[in-house]
């Protein structure tokens, strides 16, 4: 018994080879060898298995993948070897983009034994199922109709329903940008403003030039006290369309509110690249931790036309205050 193992070993690695020359006959030939010799020995019938992979064959793939499985549990071998069969279905089904039964497979591989590889495909493949199941769905007909009856909702001021037609319509049609405005101006009605935002930038993402994206968005930002953030959103819109009046009111509301907020100033005020700058400077780091312990310093730094002329900028800015 110990001579016909020995000698099952030797024709499989032979068979091992011929498979990684690619003499995929040759390599069967001495799989099948080994298999007389020890027909206990499961590994000779998914090395085989793996031949009919290479080959295209995946149905005699499988037939020996099976054939492995049931050898094993007849066998008592180790669950790992087993998994390693179930997971070499699932491949053969991946190669031929048969995505559910490649799932069956690979979870029953990890029943076995979780295998960090297996868990990474099935994370690959229920992706691309859900891509498939998503792309299935896309129907602009439906989504037309379902936008019709938003618009219908929207009009009779029934947001919550509306919303809901909105986003049936966003399902079978993710590509179109107007669906996504639509949906914002429901969330700005029903106060939902960081919802009407991120409607609003997917709906810029898909049509950049698509100006009510940019109002959308100014309103929302507005409602949510960042006029910097709704400035810029209008400032945009006003680029793609000047005569656009509402676009107009919105920038002058924006900058209203910007120029009356101190908390709004500053944050403009820390986005300017020369008062980061500034900051960033540990001398004047520095001089500021000294005016703010010591307010009669300041009257030195100003003898420093350099100082000066920075500490001027962070007061102009609304940085600092010297009183």
């Amino acid at each position: 018994m110990a001579d016909k193992k020995t000698q099952s070993e030797t024709e499989k690695q032979k068979g091992n080879d011929a498979y990684k020359n690619k003499e995929f006959d040759t390599a069967l030939k001495h799989y099948d060898s080994a298999f007389e010799l020890d027909p206990t020995n499961i590994t000779i019938l998914t090395n085989k298995a793996s031949v009919y992979l290479e080959m295209g064959e995946f149905d005699k793939c499988r037939a020996e993948c099976e054939k492995a499985v049931e050898v094993g549990r007849e066998n008592r071998v180790d669950y790992k070897l087993v998994a390693k069969a179930l997971c070499r279905i699932g491949t053969s089904y991946l190669k031929q983009d048969d995505l559910k039964n490649a799932l069956v497979y690979f979870n029953k591989s990890l029943s076995e034994h979780r295998a960090p590889e297996v868990i990474k495909k099935v994370t690959e493949v229920e992706k691309k199922l859900k891509e498939q199941e998503r792309k299935a769905y896309i129907n602009p007909d439906i989504s037309q109709e379902e936008k019709t009856k938003g618009n219908a909702c929207f009009k009779k001021g029934d947001y919550p329903e509306a919303v809901k037609h909105y986003t049936e319509a966003i399902k079978r049609n993710p590509d179109d940008a107007k669906i996504y405005s639509n949906r914002a101006a429901c969330f700005t009605k029903l106060m939902e403003f960081s919802l009407a935002v991120k409607d609003s930038n997917k709906c810029i993402e898909l049509d950049p030039k698509f100006v009510k994206g940019y109002l959308r968005k100014g309103t929302s930002l507005l409602a949510m006290k960042e006029p910097t953030k709704a400035a810029m959103a209008f400032q945009k819109a006003l680029e793609l369309d000047p005569d656009c009046q509402e676009a107009v009111e919105g920038y002058r509301k924006a900058t209203l509110e910007e120029n009356s907020d101190p908390e709004s100033i500053k944050r403009r005020a820390m986005s300017d690249p020369e008062v980061q700058q500034i900051l960033g400077d540990p001398a004047m780091q520095m001089i500021l931790q000294q005016m703010s312990k010591e307010p009669q310093a300041v009257r030195e730094h100003l003898k420093n036309p350099e100082i000066a002329a920075k500490i001027q900028k962070l007061m102009e800015m609304g940085i600092i205050a010297i009183h």
